[in-house]
């Protein structure tokens, strides 16, 4: 940028300025050195042209120059005119102070001439002023109560209050005092005081129950519960430490932290007060002119929570109306606030506590019996589409008498007597775990303990709200102003306490009337609960709080109980109807809720419905709780239903129940398998698994005790061991039925042989068994090496038996059908108590995982359900092996008359022989016996050994036979065709097996009708057919017409060990 570029160049002379851009800047240097200039010229060779060239520059300046001149001429001549003017104002100016001073000399001492007559006039306007203010201020105070009334209607009670409060101050000042005509007013306000108090403390009141204008409802206390403002706790302007629950230190937020009630010395600079003590009082709206609302579901509270609250509108602004605009509790909270702010401000602290604690119990005993009542109005009303109103008992007479219709509809399908299993369980079906007593009582007292959940949230807030005021006025100094007598300040009712009203209280109140409502669900007498209930409640009552205890260590006191039917008389009803303390009448004469027109019954094992309840609303209880009030959410309602479960009603349910399995397992249907079963068996117990009756019933009932497990799942522990007890009896039961059938018979002291036991093991017809962990398919090659050689082993061990006696064997078919029936049944127990096992086991351990949040007591961790499991179940394998091995001994004992037999028929029979004829009869009548209660794959493992045994036992015979005919191998034929009729005949046999194995039997026998060198050419063909042994009994045995060379043996082990 050029130095020149600022000039005043006019615009048709802009070429000066292209001109003066030219012209080196260091002709307009500060210091102008011209010696290189000189010497530039005189060294140039063309000096006259370098001279020309500076002096048409020279020229151009000048012209710029001139321009200059030109354009700030007027502007010079203008600013030398103003100078003149400047000149001209001063001399004037000092001329006129001159004779102002003169004039200031001579009003001096005209002044001092007339000084007392000014001062006094001073006076008089003083005076006067003083009067007038007075006027002004007393007709002021003339208009205030009605002004009060006019606020208390429209219920602006902070207005009204902050109205009061500075009235009864001015009335009390100098100069007001003697004036006669504010006696009346003063009197007015006294009974508005009164008036005025009450009227705060039923709204107070109403707000506490959740009954005011402003209260919250449920979605507005799910809400806040979801979204709680995080501010910090609104405190009071003293320095105290008082400590404040978490839920109360977030909804009573506000902006900036503090706030100050309304000064009653004037010392705030939002008292109201003008700095010429007159009242500033506002009757019209609210500052902003805004009135805030709220929805009906909360959800415009925290919209407009910087927003004057409408019941502050009239009021006049201060700290605390700031504080609850900064506020962002929610808009019941506010309310709450303002209402023991007034009581403050009143001084009607102690009063309002006392009050609320004489009304606590009597409140809540009636919200409590309201709420019932709602409830049963509700379940008496019109059904849907009747038209007409049912009766509530009417409606649960139906509802039971569908539920016992089904239920006897369903046993009947299974084939089981529905009186019988109805009357296994010693509660009704109603009262189970999953009926619909416990449904309802548990809906009806989580409704009523969410209610008293909510109560108690206003009053930990406002117990707290009043605690601070009563500190405030412990530490809160005496103002100047009120050291004379103040009427509205100076009454008995000024205490330093909050009147006996403490959050304790109120938490063993609430408490002990849930706990009353708890007793006449569970029909308890006082009794069963506590001793000295009576006492402790007397002592609570007569408790005063002492001022020198600000610790909390007075409302740390033992969980007291009302019992307001601790003098009712007990009917006559027997001593079965009584017992530990219980009344099980329907007549119990008591002051109670009403509870039995909402419930189908009641009774102690209600206690599983009321348990997770109150475990909850323990919970949420210790969640508002201070911290210095924490040990009382442990050692109330919740150590009561704890201490009630473990002492009473576990033992109740312990005798109760094992009384139930006593009379299932000792019934004498109990182990009577089905007379009616069905045609074919079938898995389903719903479509009728002839499951024994004993079994059944048990199995019932332990799911029914595990159901009472998971709704108590601290209890589960007990619960289980009191299953494993009834497993235990249920057990031993079985064993003995099952050594009632086997006792002394063989087949029972052989699968007791370690031998035998082993190769049962192995044998791959054992993969059905129930405990079998072999994954093979169960149509498995019987003719693999290691099934041949289990079975011949087996078969050997069980062959070298003979001679099998009668005696030795279970003739009674009842006792083989009870052995198929209790191991199907053992099984069904088995896998039923597994799948009870793993859910317990979940619930515990889930129970477990939270133990830390409760104090529990010592619950022994429930041992593994498993362990029964496998002891029925390996009881049920034990029936099978003895069925299975008593079938093979059966065939070996019809099959043994084999070897007492000649062969040497002369004619050629058309029946098989009497043994295998009783056998295959034997066979078929059991078979038929057993289908209905044994699946077709067991049938499979009891009936299919018989092949085997039959196969290697009619080989063997041969080698005890000394002759046979023609006729006597057709017979041996006809045997085993019979015998594999009959097998075949039963479905779950592969006919195929039968068929291959017996004709092994055929063709062996065949053997014998051959010429000997027929024979040796077969043996060449089908060496591994048969043994070395059964190859050679085929040469020793005679057969007549049959020669037989000398060396036959040798030439055929020749070719054998080929």
């Amino acid at each position: 940028m050029s130095i020149f570029d600022g000039l005043p160049i006019p615009k048709d002379k802009s070429f000066l300025r292209e001109e003066l851009s030219r012209i080196d800047e260091s002709w307009a240097a500060a210091r102008f050195d011209s010696l290189p200039h000189v010497v530039h010229i005189l060294t140039s060779k063309d000096r006259e042209g370098e001279v020309q060239v500076l002096k048409e520059q020279s020229d151009i300046i000048e012209e710029v120059v001139d321009e200059v001149v030109h354009a700030y001429h007027s502007g010079f001549n203008k600013a030398i005119q103003n100078y003149s003017q400047i000149l001209r104002l001063f001399s004037e100016s000092a001329q006129s102070i001159g004779e102002l001073k003169v004039d200031l000399a001579q009003s001096k001492k005209l002044l001092g001439a007339h000084n007392k007559q000014l001062h006094q006039l001073w006076y008089r306007s003083v005076t006067l002023r003083h009067i007038i203010s007075l006027l002004d201020q007393i007709e002021g105070i003339a208009k205030v109560p009605a002004r009060i009334e006019k606020l208390i209607a429209e219920k602006q009670f902070y207005a009204a209050v902050q109205l009061h409060v500075q009235s009864s101050l001015m009335l009390e000042r100098e100069g007001l005092q003697a004036v006669g005509a504010l006696q009346d007013v003063r009197s007015e306000l006294t009974k508005l005081r009164g008036a005025f108090f009450y009227k705060v403390l039923e709204d107070l009141h109403s707000h506490l129950y959740n009954k005011g204008e402003y209260s919250s409802d449920v979605s507005s206390i799910l809400e806040s519960d979801d979204a709680i403002p995080t501010s910090t706790a609104v405190t009071t302007s003293m320095n105290y430490s008082h400590s404040l629950s978490r839920r109360t230190r977030l909804l009573k937020g506000d902006g900036d932290g503090v706030y100050r009630p309304s000064s009653v010395d004037g010392g705030s600079s939002f008292d109201g007060h003008n700095e010429d003590g007159t009242l500033d009082m506002h009757d019209d709206a609210a500052p902003n002119g805004y009135t805030p609302t709220m929805k009906a579901n909360g959800g415009d509270a925290r919209i407009f929570s910087r927003q004057i609250p409408v019941w502050l509108s009239d009021s006049t602004p201060d700290e605390f109306v700031e504080a609850m605009r900064k506020s962002d509790a929610p808009l019941h909270v506010k309310y709450l606030q303002t209402l023991v702010e007034c009581l403050s401000m009143l001084g009607k602290v102690a009063a309002a506590g006392a009050i609320i604690c004489q009304r606590l119990r009597t409140t809540i005993h009636d919200i409590i019996t309201t709420k019932i009542k709602a409830q049963t109005g509700r379940a008496n009303g019109p059904r849907p589409g009747l038209g007409h109103s049912v009766s509530h008992t009417t409606g649960l007479h139906y509802l039971k008498g569908q539920l016992e219709h089904q239920l006897a509809k369903q046993k009947r399908q299974n084939g089981v007597s529905s009186g019988a299993l109805l009357a296994v369980s010693p509660v009704s079906h109603v009262m189970s775990p999953s009926g619909t007593a416990q449904i309802s009582a548990r809906e009806l007292l989580d409704s009523i303990l969410d209610t008293v959940v909510r109560i108690f949230e206003n009053h930990v807030i406002v117990g707290e709200l009043l605690e601070s005021k009563s500190l405030q006025q412990v530490n809160l100094n005496t103002p100047k102003t009120l050291a004379a007598d103040v009427s509205w300040n100076n009454d008995s009712d000024a205490c330093n306490d909050t009147g006996g009203f403490t959050i304790g209280f109120s938490l063993n109140v609430l408490q002990s009337e849930c706990q009353q409502l708890i007793c006449e669900i569970l029909r308890a007498t006082p009794e069963a609960t506590s001793a000295d209930a009576a006492v402790q409640t007397a002592r609570l009552a007569s408790k005063t709080p002492s001022k020198d205890k600000r610790d909390g260590s007075e409302d740390g006191l033992t969980f007291a109980f009302r019992f307001t039917d601790a003098s009712a008389s007990v009917p006559n009803q027997g001593t079965d109807l009584t017992r530990q303390g219980w009344r099980r009448g329907a007549n119990v004469l008591q002051e109670g809720y009403g509870t039995g027109a909402v419930l189908p019954e009641q009774g102690i094992y209600l206690a599983a419905s009321v348990y997770r309840p109150v475990v909850q609303f323990t919970d949420k209880v210790a969640s508002m709780l201070p911290q210095k009030f924490s040990q009382l959410g442990n050692d109330g309602l919740l150590a009561f239903t704890e201490n009630f479960v473990k002492d009473h009603f576990l033992p109740t349910m312990f005798v109760d129940y094992r009384k139930s399995v006593q009379q299932a397992i000792s019934s004498p249907a109990a182990f009577r398998p089905r007379a009616n079963a069905a045609a074919s068996y079938t898995p389903s117990i719903e479509k009728g698994r002839p499951v024994l009756q004993g079994l059944l019933a048990i199995d019932c009932l332990a799911k029914e005790v595990l159901g009472w497990a998971q709704a108590m799942p601290k209890f589960a522990g007990e619960l289980i061991n009191y299953v494993q007890t009834f497993l235990e009896r249920t057990y031993e039961r079985c064993r003995t039925s099952y050594m009632e059938a086997v006792l002394e018979k063989q087949s029972y002291m052989l699968i007791g042989r370690h031998d035998v036991d082993n190769l049962l093991r192995l044998d791959p017809a054992s993969a059905c068994l129930p405990n079998s962990l072999d994954e093979r398919a169960l149509e498995t090659n019987d003719f693999d090496a290691e099934s041949n050689g289990v079975e011949m082993e087996l078969s050997d061990i069980l062959l070298n038996l003979r001679p099998i006696k009668q005696e030795n064997l279970i003739r009674d078919d009842n006792k083989l059908i009870l052995l198929a029936s209790l191991s199907d049944s053992l099984e069904y127990v088995a896998d039923s108590i597994e799948r009870l096992g793993k859910s317990s086991s979940k619930a515990y351990n889930h129970e477990e995982e939270n133990g830390l949040h409760h104090a529990r007591t010592n619950s022994l961790p429930p041992k593994d359900l498993a362990s029964f499991a496998e002891e029925y179940r390996k009881l049920a394998i034990d029936c099978l092996k003895v069925l299975r091995i008593e079938m093979q001994l059966e065939t070996i004992f019809h099959l043994q008359e084999m070897t007492k037999r000649e062969y040497l028929d002369d004619q050629d029979a058309e029946e098989p022989d009497d043994f295998v004829i009783s056998l295959t009869s034997q066979i078929t009548r059991r078979d038929e016996e057993m289908t209905p209660f044994v699946a077709d794959v067991k049938r499979n493992y009891i009936f299919g050994g018989i092949c085997p045994i039959a196969a290697n036992l009619s080989i063997k015979a041969l080698a005890e036979m000394t002759s046979i005919n023609l006729f006597g191998v057709q017979q041996i034929c006809r045997n085993s065709i019979a015998l594999e009729q009959a097998l075949a005949a039963i479905s779950s046999i592969d006919s195929e097996v039968v068929q291959t194995r017996l004709d092994r039997v055929r063709t062996y026998y065949e053997l014998l009708n051959m010429p000997f060198e027929a024979l040796l050419a077969f043996i060449q063909e089908h060496d591994y057919l048969f043994s070395v042994a059964e190859y050679g009994n085929l040469l020793k045995v005679f057969v007549p017409g049959r020669e037989i060379p000398d060396d036959a043996q040798d030439r055929v082990s020749e070719i054998l060990l080929r």
